[in-house]
């Protein structure tokens, strides 16, 4: 029996090389840039037909909605208290704080989030979150051009993500600052 060696095969001709060559190039080029580029986790919802997200690091837990006890005669963004880990938490409204934008459905999770003061209180929210990475580059830059607590991010497949800056949003204003 006679072996036979299976390695790369030389081309012979030149233009078929070289394009192997630029090829090869290329994607030894993106692997690189991929490397280099850091990213920036979140929890990504959706919120009417917009896409919202939440730094990952400020999420701490994602719960059902039936938990809430109402409160009486609260503020409009106030749904009611949740008792979560032995602490009594405010449970808002994220379409009221935001300005009004509409649900597709009814809110069905809360989201416990660190508001970036050190206190937690927790977020209606239509879905439970999944994880994605913003580039951080991206992020950064959106957010040197915007001064509210929502930040526009733009991602490669043309749609963008409303990245919600916690201490931001709460320190709007005085009535949301007091709650929790």
């Amino acid at each position: 029996m006679k072996v036979i060696h299976r390695g790369p095969e030389e081309v012979q001709d030149q233009e078929v090389r070289s394009l192997l060559d630029e090829r090869a190039k290329r994607l030894r080029g993106r692997t690189e840039a991929v490397v280099d580029e850091t990213m920036f986790p979140v929890a990504e919802f959706p919120l009417g037909e917009e896409r919202y997200a939440l730094p990952l690091e400020s999420l701490r837990a994602a719960l059902p909605l039936r938990l809430v006890t109402p409160v009486p005669l609260s503020q409009p963004h106030v749904i009611g208290v949740l008792r979560y880990q032995g602490q009594v938490l405010a449970a808002l409204s994220l379409a009221a704080l935001l300005g009004g934008h509409g649900w597709r459905q009814d809110p069905a999770v809360l989201l416990v989030v660190e508001r970036g003061d050190g206190e937690l209180c927790a977020l209606d929210c239509e879905a439970i979150p999944r994880p994605l990475n913003l580039p951080t580059a991206a992020v950064e830059t959106a957010r040197m051009h915007t001064e509210g607590a929502v930040v526009e991010v733009p991602m490669s497949n043309r749609q963008i993500i409303h990245l919600i800056d916690l201490p931001r949003l709460f320190a709007r204003g005085a009535g949301v600052r007091n709650v929790g």
